[in-house]
């Protein structure tokens, strides 16, 4: 891999990418498919796969990081903890087989069928837990049920489904450069990511106290967009000096600011909600800037040609896995009580693996840990996971018809 490229070809290569990605998004969203679909597209087009014009040099990996880390950040600024607490244990439910069932059946695939070696099966298992909050509220915001007794369910299981993942993904990533999978790097991880979450809203409140202060009192522009941005970094700094992963810093970081994060003990430390909404919107720019180049990256990592497409493994292990990956989320969605549509309709906004399964995908790559055939047969589960359900939600909506939600106690 080219480690460094001349400036003026960094300006041209990085103009390519962003363009790129851009119009491939267009082009996927015209399709009615998520964005992502389209950016992850640019990347296998301008790569190895196809065309060979670009290679993902280590200036763009950087910038690719720094999207994943705004990425992780933007998801924890969108979670609303209330949606949680309103749907109740219906959504405890839906997140927590939706969750484990995808893992351990991934797990158990890659271990005990597939003969893969036990911490690359964990992080098969691990990616096939991931939900596309941003893909499954366009989706049910299109489809009018973001209000519906399905959409709170299915909003309050995926906060719970965004925080076992990313707590998940810091268990993995210890594994990975800790010297594989024991009980003391476990308990390490738990412990770290305990205090860094219990640490993080009382960071968090007294910079957005100092940053509401300033911003009154400055007369520049872009004064919240570079503080937030400084905090995030410093977030992700502080997540890799206790042994966790960067982007769990992004994602605590976002959460800590998030309109309705509260700790059980200190509700008092809750974020203004105006002021979330500020921070929302002047990052969001930022954001949209730099998360494409990760998702061109991740096209870029993934040579097609390397696969060998006449092998049964690349056929049977990407078969498999998809079934395990539809079948674990409709079984959260199944064991809930709500009539059996509404119950599909939640199982499948469950499905859209999108950025975050890629987040996982990318991270295995990166460790050494997945070669480039099971790397491949990932991106196309994740790929398949999160352009499918959208068409089958319009056609199970057609089932049922919207229903305002209540709150319901099992």
């Amino acid at each position: 891999m080219q480690n460094s490229v001349e400036t003026h070809d960094f300006f041209l290569i990085l103009l390519i990418v962003l363009l790129t990605a851009r119009v491939f998004a267009e082009l996927a969203n015209r399709l009615q498919l998520p964005p992502v679909i389209g950016e992850l597209v640019a990347g296998v087009v301008l790569g190895p796969s196809l065309l060979g014009w670009i290679e993902p040099i280590e200036e763009i990996r950087l910038m690719a990081e720094i999207g994943i880390i705004l990425l992780l950040f933007k998801v924890g600024l969108g979670t609303d903890i209330k949606h949680l607490v309103e749907s109740g244990l219906q959504s405890v439910k839906v997140a927590i087989i939706g969750f484990a069932s995808p893992f351990l059946l991934g797990f158990a695939l890659g271990y005990w069928v597939f003969d893969i070696p036990i911490l690359v099966s964990l992080f098969i298992g691990g990616t096939l837990t991931a939900t596309s909050i941003g893909v499954t509220v366009r989706v049910l915001t299109d489809l009018g049920r973001l209000d519906t007794s399905e959409g709170q369910i299915t909003l309050g299981a995926a906060v719970l489904d965004d925080v076992l993942g990313v707590v998940l993904l810091s268990l993995l990533y210890e594994f990975s450069t800790g010297g594989g999978v024991n009980l003391n790097n476990l308990a390490k991880v738990i412990l770290f990511v305990g205090f860094f979450f219990l640490l993080a809203p009382i960071v968090a409140k007294l910079m957005s106290a100092i940053i509401k202060h300033f911003h009154d009192l400055s007369e520049i522009p872009g004064l919240i967009p570079t503080m937030i941005v400084s905090l995030v970094l410093l977030f992700a700094w502080l997540a890799h000096m206790v042994g966790a992963p960067m982007l769990l810093g992004g994602f605590a970081a976002g959460l800590a600011l998030s309109r309705r994060f509260f700790l059980p003990f200190g509700v008092s430390l809750r974020t203004s909600s105006s002021f979330a909404e500020n921070i929302d919107t002047q990052m969001t720019p930022i954001v949209h800037l730099f998360t494409p180049i990760f998702f061109v990256t991740v096209g870029l990592s993934l040579n097609l040609q390397e696969v060998d497409w006449g092998s049964s493994f690349i056929w049977s292990f990407f078969l498999s896995l998809l079934a395990i990956s539809i079948g674990g989320k409709l079984l959260g969605g199944l064991v809930i009580r709500q009539p059996w549509p509404s119950r599909l309709i939640i199982g499948t906004a469950m499905i859209p693996r999108g950025e975050v399964g890629l987040v996982f995908a990318e991270l295995g790559r990166e460790g050494g840990i997945f070669t480039n055939e099971i790397y491949a047969g990932m991106i196309m589960v994740i790929a398949f996971t999160t352009f499918l359900p959208p068409f089958a939600m319009k056609s199970l909506c057609k089932l049922v018809p919207p229903s305002q939600f209540q709150k319901e106690e099992d």
